[in-house]
C-alpha cells in the first residue's frame, strides 16, 4: 500500500510456478542481471524437476477429479491404464497395444518384464524401497505403493477399494508424484524438456558442482537414458535381474538344484556368456564411463518357483521327483530372508557364483576395450552385504586369482578395482580394517537404514503413519537420508576409510542418491558421487550444485 507518498509491503509470499516457468525465469534474471548464475541456481526447486522429465496429468482433468485412496508416492508421474493383475497379462495386453496399470499384493523380480510393459504399478504392500519402487524408479514409471486399504483377490482378478469393487478390464489412474489413486480414466500429457532452458540450468549445475553423479542401472536402456540425462557411470548395477529372463532363469534354477559342485559350475557356465553379453551392452551404452557392478546379491529362495506347474517342470527337467524340488525349496526358506544367506554370504558358501560373474565382468571389458581402444575401460566389482574384513578377503580372492588369470590367457593389459558395499553397521564402524582391502566403498543406505532402525524398509509402511502423526519422525527414513543416525554411519566410514586409503572412492548408491537433502549431505562429508535412478539424474546435477554453492 501507498501512505503519504511511501510504499510500504505488507505481505510477501512465494510465487507459485511449474517446473517449466521456475527454470525459465531462473535463466531470465541471470540474462537481465538480477541474479548471479548461483543465485539463479538456489531459486530453484530440484524436486520440480520431475514434473519435466515424467507425463503429468491434464491440469484440468485433475483439479475435476477426486482420489478414491492414497499410499506411498514411490516414483513419480502420471499413468492411467486397464487394470491387470499379473505380469503375464501386462505383456500380453501392453504387446497388443493396450495401456496397463499392473496392481499386485507386491511385485518380485519375476514381475519385471510386466512392469515393462505398464503405465503404472499400484502394489498393496511395500515402502519406498521395496522391489517395486525402486525398478519402478529405474524404468521412470510411475509407482504407487503400500495401499493397504486394497481388499485383493487375485484368484478371481479383482480387488475392493473403500467399498468398490475394481476389476481386470477397468480404468484406473495413479499419481505417482502425491500418491493419489483415482478410479478413473485421467488424460495424461508427454513429459518435456524442449525450449532450451533445462539444457542450460543442467550446464550451469555441472559448471558449479563437485559431487559427480552416476545411476542405477540394470540394462543397456536405462544406462542410455541416464547418459542422455548426464550420468558419468553407473554407481550400481544389479546383476540379479540379469537373471530373470525366461532363457536364464532355467539355468539358475539348475545351479540351485545341483548336488555337487560339478554340477552348479555346469549350470553356472550356461549363464556366463549371458551375462558377459549383459556387460558388453552396458559397457557399450556408458562408451568407457564408470560401471560398478555389484555381484549376486538377493537370498537364492528369490529364484525358485512358486507354482505348481513350474516346480513340476523344473523336477522334470532337472530328473528328480516333485517331492525332491519342494524339499530344496523348503530348505531355502528363511525367517528373515534380507538379513540370512545373501550377498556376499553366498560367494563364500559358493566361490563359483564369483568365479563366474568375474569372468563375465573381465572378458567383457576386454573385448569391448580392443573394440574401443580409446575407453579404457576399467571394471569395479563390487562385492555386497560385508561386515566382517574376512568375508570381504575370502571374496576378493577368488575375483582377483579368476580376473588375474582370464587378463594373462587373454594378453591383455586390463586394470580392475573391487569394492564393496557398506550397507551393515559394523561394515561403517570398521571400516578402516575393511578399507584395507576395498578400493572403494559405496553405501547401500537401504539397507544401512533398515539395519540402523531395526525395521523392515518393506513393512515399516504400517506404522510409519503413526510416527507421522505423532512427530515422532517427520520424514519416511527410506526417503530422505536420517543424517543424525544413518548419516553419521556414514560419515565414519568415510573418514575412517580415507584415513587407510586417502584416494578411496566413496559413493552412495541407495535410493537416497536422488534426495537433494541428502545429496547436499554427502557434498559436505566429502563423498566422491552420489548414484541414483536414471530420471532422478537431472535432480542430483542440480541439487549437487546447489550443495557446492551454499558451502562456498
Amino acid at each position: 500500500t501507498v501512505e503519504h507518498g511511501k510504499l510500504y509491503m505488507l505481505q510477501t509470499r512465494n510465487g507459485k510456478r511449474t517446473a517449466t516457468a521456475a527454470i525459465k525465469i531462473a535463466c531470465d534474471l541471470i540474462d537481465e542481471g538480477m541474479k548471479t548464475e548461483e543465485e539463479a541456481l538456489l531459486m530453484i526447486d530440484p524436486k520440480q524437476l520431475d514434473a519435466l522429465l515424467h507425463p503429468q496429468f491434464d491440469a484440468a482433468a485433475l483439479k475435476a477429479a477426486t482420489p478414491v485412496a492414497s499410499a506411498l508416492a514411490a516414483s513419480p508421474g502420471a499413468a492411467c491404464g486397464k487394470i491387470v493383475f499379473t505380469a503375464e497379462d501386462a505383456v500380453e495386453q501392453g504387446q497388443a497395444g493396450e495401456k496397463v496399470v499392473l496392481v499386485r499384493l507386491e511385485t518380485s523380480p519375476e514381475d519385471i518384464e510386466g512392469m515393462h510393459f505398464s503405465q503404472g504399478i499400484l502394489t498393496v504392500r511395500g515402502g519406498m524401497t521395496s522391489h517395486a519402487a525402486v525398478v519402478a524408479r529405474g524404468m521412470g514409471t510411475c509407482c504407487v505403493s503400500g495401499c493397504g486399504a486394497i481388499k485383493m483377490d487375485e484368484a478371481n482378478k479383482k480387488f475392493t477399494l473403500n467399498g468398490r469393487e475394481y476389476h481386470e478390464g477397468d480404468y484406473i489412474s495413479l499419481d505417482g508424484t502425491t500418491g493419489n489413486i483415482y478410479g478413473e480414466a485421467l488424460p495424461t500429457v508427454p513429459a518435456s524438456t524442449e525450449g532450451g532452458y533445462f539444457g542450460r540450468i543442467m550446464e550451469l549445475s555441472d559448471k558449479y558442482r563437485t559431487l559427480q553423479v552416476r545411476t542405477n542401472a540394470d540394462t543397456p536402456k536405462d544406462a542410455a537414458q541416464a547418459v542422455a540425462f548426464g550420468a558419468e557411470g553407473i554407481g550400481l548395477c544389479r546383476t540379479e535381474h540379469m537373471f530373470f529372463d525366461p532363457d536364464r532363469i532355467a539355468a539358475i534354477r539348475e545351479m540351485i538344484c545341483s548336488d555337487t559342485v560339478e554340477q552348479r559350475k555346469a549350470a553356472l557356465s550356461k549363464l556366463e556368456p549371458m551375462q558377459q553379453g549383459d556387460f558388453e551392452k552396458l559397457y557399450e551404452a556408458l562408451e568407457g564411463k564408470h560401471v560398478n557392478i555389484r555381484f549376486l546379491d538377493p537370498p537364492l529362495h528369490e529364484f525358485v518357483p512358486t507354482e505348481e506347474k513350474d516346480i513340476e517342470l523344473l523336477a522334470e527337467a532337472q530328473g528328480k521327483t516333485v517331492e525332491d524340488i519342494k524339499a530344496i525349496i523348503a530348505g531355502l526358506h528363511e525367517f528373515n530372508p534380507m538379513m540370512g544367506h545373501r550377498g556376499c554370504r553366498l560367494a563364500v558358501t559358493y566361490p563359483e557364483i564369483a568365479e563366474m560373474q568375474t569372468e563375465a565382468v573381465i572378458k567383457a571389458a576386454i573385448k569391448v576395450n580392443k573394440a574401443h581402444p580409446d575407453w579404457h575401460i576399467v571394471p569395479e566389482i563390487m562385492i555386497p552385504l560385508v561386515g566382517e574384513i574376512k568375508e570381504l578377503k575370502f571374496v576378493k580372492k577368488t575375483v582377483v586369482e579368476t580376473a588375474d588369470r582370464i587378463i594373462a590367457e587373454e594378453g591383455a593389459d586390463l586394470k580392475y578395482k573391487v569394492g564393496t558395499m557398506i550397507e551393515i553397521p559394523r561394515a561403517a564402524l570398521t571400516a578402516d580394517k575393511i578399507a584395507e582391502e576395498a578400493e572403494f566403498f559405496s553405501f547401500g543406505t537401504n539397507d544401512l537404514t533398515q539395519m540402523t532402525f531395526g525395521f523392515s524398509r518393506d513393512d515399516a509402511g504400517k506404522f510409519l503413519g503413526s510416527y507421522y502423526e505423532n512427530k515422532i519422525y517427520e520424514n519416511d527414513p527410506f526417503a530422505r537420508l536420517d543424517q543424525e543416525g544413518v548419516g553419521q554411519l556414514v560419515k565414519l566410514a568415510a573418514e575412517k576409510g580415507k584415513s587407510v586409503r586417502p584416494d578411496i572412492v566413496l559413493g552412495i548408491c541407495g535410493e537416497h542418491g536422488g534426495d537433494p537433502t541428502t545429496i547436499e549431505f554427502c557434498h559436505n562429508v566429502g563423498l566422491t558421487y552420489v548414484s541414483c535412478s536414471p530420471f532422478r539424474v537431472p535432480i542430483a546435477r542440480l541439487a549437487a550444485a546447489q550443495a557446492a554453492i551454499k558451502q562456498k
